[in-house]
């Protein structure tokens, strides 16, 4: 893909510069050159530092902390190359910013994935490339062209070269169903239900399982992975009312806030596999979490964008 080199061009933001080196090297194309700094008065200071004029650009950058400091980087950098003359403006996101932040279930809230997707548009991006979101609505939000990648294939590739023929998938509740569902027929196993009852932000409780998971070996699959509050109820649930003594747990995005790493670490948390969408904290190996990276996934999608080709083939 080397003819790529003079047409296309990928920066990173300082969220995830490590991933951004990946999908570079799998493109074949060299990381493009930009300076984040800080004033005195902690003001950010964004430079593209080579040519853009007329190129097809795609800017990286993913929600992880400082999650404000890092939206408002994306912006900047958005901007700096609309006033460069770029052709085309490709945000790739593959946590999406404030992507729980989806709907009005409180009086008085802001929706502010959407503000994130209009503030987007006004900066100059074109269009938005993510990956499994929270909820598919969220893409409806976007005045620009989207596209939405799923990491249910790169997970399920993972698992698929174990022996599954003693295992059972988990949705963690009913609005995780269809999801977990998707990695089940991928799988070919059956799937269970957890009857999970939230009690406030913080706390959850598990009611009952609906589904066959007695003495089976377990995998729960959700969207994201942030405390593992909901995940550890879940897995001391079918420890000890179903008999289930190995638990894995896969995700899409593995947010892994405190205290995660001490809750997936502990019994019967066997292994926990997420992708590299955002990066590892540290302390993650010895809790067991290993990641699959989506370096191959975005980079073909930014292949197909930047060639007018099919995105939607990469779910196939």
């Amino acid at each position: 893909m080397t003819n790529l080199n003079d047409r296309l061009k990928l920066f990173s933001g300082s969220s995830h510069p490590a991933l951004a080196q990946r999908i570079c090297d799998w493109l074949d194309i060299p990381l493009g050159q930009a300076r984040i700094d800080r004033f005195a008065n902690d003001n950010l200071f964004v430079q593209i530092e080579e040519n853009v004029r007329e190129k097809d650009v795609f800017v990286l950058q993913t929600s992880c902390p400082p999650v404000n400091e890092h939206l408002v980087e994306l912006y900047m950098m958005i901007d700096a190359l609309r006033h460069a003359s770029a052709r085309r403006i490709t945000a790739i996101i593959p946590y999406y910013f404030y992507v729980r932040s989806d709907k009005k279930d409180m009086p008085r809230i802001s929706i502010t994935a959407r503000l994130v997707a209009d503030l987007l548009a006004t900066s100059g991006a074109n269009r938005v490339l993510t990956m499994t979101l929270h909820s598919d609505q969220i893409q409806g939000f976007f005045r620009t062209p989207s596209d939405q990648l799923s990491a249910i294939p790169l997970i399920c590739d993972y698992f698929r070269e174990w022996d599954l023929s003693d295992f059972v998938v988990v949705a963690p509740d009913a609005g995780s169903a269809r999801r977990a569902g998707a990695y089940a027929s991928r799988l070919g196993l059956p799937m269970a239900i957890g009857d999970k009852r939230r009690l406030s932000d913080t706390e959850v409780e598990i009611h009952s399982i609906v589904g066959d998971v007695r003495g089976k070996k377990a995998i729960i699959f959700d969207d994201e992975i942030a405390t593992g509050g909901s995940m550890l109820k879940l897995a001391k649930y079918l420890e000890e009312r179903c008999e289930v003594d190995e638990v894995y747990a896969g995700a899409a995005h593995g947010v892994l806030v405190p205290p995660a790493l001490e809750r997936l670490s502990q019994p019967p948390f066997r292994r926990t596999v997420v992708t590299d969408s955002l990066p590892l904290p540290e302390g993650a190996p010895e809790a067991r979490i290993e990641q699959v990276s989506v370096c191959e996934l975005f980079g073909k999608a930014i292949h197909a964008i930047h060639t007018g080709e099919s995105v939607s083939s990469l779910f196939r």
